[in-house]
């Protein structure tokens, strides 16, 4: 198992580590995007839907596998969902990808899933306001969920 920046055993998987990722520019982004998100939009050539522009209703979607484990970008968040598979289901799908460069033998269970693990478990104590979904449930059934909680949060605060 390996947890730092650089792996000597997998040189390739300092990505899933937090200290190779711009945090702090990823959080001065979503504040960004929350002061303005109109202006944020056409300035990334991003078109908006007249049904947002009328109502000024604006989702941003943040998404990636650490996004909870930073406290600064974790405070701007107004919902939080986190999808969970188990491993076996988790090292099926790995296995079915196409990368570039491919994995190396014994990646998945000497460094994916050992820091699949810490990272949850800081995330699990970072915030108690995630909303956990069954990754082994259809699209449609996590869609619907996530699409009634945050209706649910616009109908509160209008």
């Amino acid at each position: 198992m390996c947890g730092e920046a650089r792996c000597s055993l997998f040189p390739a998987c300092s990505v899933s580590v937090i200290d190779a990722l711009d945090m702090e520019a990823m959080t001065n982004t979503v504040k960004g995007w929350q002061e303005n998100p109109v202006k944020f939009a056409r300035s990334h050539g991003v078109s908006l839907s007249p049904e947002a522009s009328e109502k000024g209703i604006h989702i941003l979607i943040v998404e990636g596998f650490l996004i909870y484990n930073y406290k600064p970008l974790l405070d701007v968040y107004d919902k939080c969902f986190y999808i969970s598979i188990p491993y076996e289901e988790c090292k099926k799908r790995r296995s079915t990808r196409t990368y570039t460069v491919p994995d190396p033998p014994g990646l998945f269970d000497g460094h994916v899933w050992p820091m699949y693990l810490k990272h949850r478990k800081e995330m699990e104590s970072k915030s108690n306001r995630i909303e956990y979904l069954d990754g082994m449930t259809s699209k449609e059934d996590m869609y619907n969920r996530v699409f009634e909680s945050v209706q649910n949060s616009l109908l509160n605060n209008s």
